[in-house]
């Protein structure tokens, strides 16, 4: 992780469209972490716009993402993480050593109705709390 001991592990969320998974992923963390960790999220080919049915789902648990744009994946972003997440990206994220990689499958939000959103969210949000331990970073509950 980070060397320097007063530094926040950084953690990075790589999805294809950066419109859904990754978006509920780093909403999740900066939120659940009480801003402890810092928080970055890219796609490889990026939408336009927030998926309407993560915007939705994330506001019923009290977390507004739709001001979020998507952002494209840069070997900067991921130089700059201590942890890389991908979720359905392949092979489009650089590999730098002393990085850790995790690839999280996960079913894709796009084209689906908030009621098949709110599984995928469920799941992000217990793998993000099982992540925040791993960095030894205490969850906050979220104001619902």
């Amino acid at each position: 992780m980070t060397t320097d001991a007063t530094a926040r592990p950084s953690v990075l969320y790589v999805c294809i469209h950066n419109a859904g998974r990754s978006q509920m992923a780093a909403a999740y963390t900066h939120h659940l972490s009480g801003g402890a960790v810092e928080v970055l999220s890219a796609g490889s080919a990026p939408a336009d716009s927030i998926n309407p049915a993560v915007r939705d789902a994330m506001l019923e648990e009290g977390i507004d993402i739709s001001a979020e744009v998507p952002k494209i994946l840069t070997v900067d972003a991921v130089k700059a993480s201590d942890v890389v997440i991908t979720m359905g990206c392949g092979d489009t994220c650089p590999i730098f050593p002393g990085k850790r990689y995790e690839d999280w499958v996960l079913e894709d939000p796009a084209g689906q109705g908030v009621e098949a959103v709110r599984p995928i969210r469920d799941e992000i949000r217990g793998r993000v709390v099982a992540l925040l331990g791993e960095l030894g970073v205490e969850s906050v509950e979220l104001a619902r």
